[in-house]
């Protein structure tokens, strides 16, 4: 018997952590031949190349797609867009997969998803459904309807997902990828990633054995002019803590440059005697150094998902992440220093929560093979009227 040949597509770091659990259980399946589709920032130095770490892990690389668009306009997130369906329809005419898997909400997914539905190739969605701020919400609804095919995380959000109109057989609860990745991370040594971190970044040595906080604060597209001021906040904020701080560059998004442009001029400035800056952690090893922090400080859905299954105390800062579903460790608060630094001390008071299984258990990525393995999409769609 032929094997079903599955791609999946990886275009951004989130994407990986987000389905890695996923393409392992495809992997081992015998009736499935996966191979992965990289594009976007997927491919790019200074976010770590994802590329690598993911033929590291042993997946087979079908194609790397460069499409990425450089700059730091709202413009280049439609140009990397229209180069992602282009590059995309090219790689899928020639490979002839059975099935495309695309992830979540970024903007380059869009181009996976129409390139797959132009070429009538099925096209299965992993966490649909869900509601945030910025043009991801957009982003999300439209892959829906284009979509064969829907692995949600939670039971809210395969409702909105058949309220939109599709089958509800055509929607399953699986859970989160990446809880899976957060489960595995409780087994990382904590030797192995002090050493990793020692190794990677600039900025002073942050001894994990002690307390320190997490930041990851990422540019709001519907305010990306203002990335600049708001990580300029974030920074004085994390400054006044009694504790080191470990912090994160930002994703590819538009205002990016401001981001990081407000973390060049802070260190030069004599900023950040107490913080070390990291590009890029592997996902399991970043999850590792996220639960032994007092606090994760930001705007990345990291705080809302692996965080509420690790029970790590989250300050969740702007609109990034308004409407999605949380547990009890989120604390939200506006971008501004004063009220960043109080909601700090007092999560970092209150301690570690319990833990959360609002986006899984950390058995995802079985269920999700065994779907997509076994899924016979109707690329004809209809839209079903409850």
């Amino acid at each position: 018997m032929s094997r079903k040949r599955i791609w999946v597509a990886v275009t951004a770091r989130p994407s990986y952590s987000r389905i890695r659990s996923a393409m392992a259980a495809l992997r081992a399946r015998d009736d499935v031949e996966l191979g992965v589709l990289c594009s976007g920032s997927a491919l790019l130095d200074r976010y770590g190349r994802v590329v690598d770490l993911i033929r590291a892990d042993g997946f087979a690389v079908v194609d790397e797609l460069y499409t990425f668009v450089e700059g730091d306009d709202l413009v280049n997130m439609a140009l990397t867009t229209a180069a992602t369906i282009s590059h995309t329809a090219a790689a899928l005419r020639r490979g002839k997969p059975d099935i495309v898997v695309t992830v979540a909400d970024r903007y380059e997914t869009m181009g996976t998803a129409v390139a797959a539905s132009y070429l009538g190739i099925p096209l299965i969605h992993v966490q649909g459904g869900e509601i945030t701020g910025n043009i991801d919400e957009k982003v999300r609804h439209a892959i829906t309807k284009l979509a064969d095919l829907h692995l949600v995380s939670t039971e809210i959000a395969g409702r909105r997902v058949r309220r939109m109109g599709e089958r509800p057989d055509a929607v399953h609860v699986t859970g989160c990828p990446s809880v899976d990745l957060a489960r595995e991370s409780t087994l990382v040594s904590a030797d192995d990633l002090q050493a990793t971190l020692d190794a990677l970044g600039a900025g002073s040595h942050v001894d994990i054995a002690g307390d320190f906080v997490v930041v990851m604060q990422h540019p709001e597209t519907d305010t990306h002019d203002d990335s600049f001021r708001q990580m300029t906040e974030v920074l004085h904020a994390a400054e006044r803590l009694p504790m080191p701080t470990i912090l994160f560059w930002p994703n590819v998004d538009a205002g990016s440059d401001g981001t990081s442009k407000a973390i060049r001029i802070w260190r030069e400035q004599g900023g950040g005697a107490r913080m070390r800056f990291i590009k890029n952690l592997e996902g399991r090893q970043f999850l590792a150094l996220l639960q032994r922090a007092r606090c994760l400080i930001g705007n990345s859905s990291v705080g809302i998902r692996e965080s509420a299954y690790l029970g790590v105390p989250v300050v969740n800062i702007g609109d990034r992440q308004i409407g999605r579903e949380r547990g009890e460790n989120v604390t939200d608060v506006i971008c501004d220093r004063d009220a960043i630094h109080a909601a700090t001390e007092a999560q970092i008071a209150h301690g570690g929560y319990a833990r959360s299984t609002l986006y899984g258990d950390g058995h995802a990525g079985d269920r999700i093979a065994s779907l997509v393995a076994n899924a016979t999409p109707d690329t004809q769609k209809r839209f079903h009227d409850a």
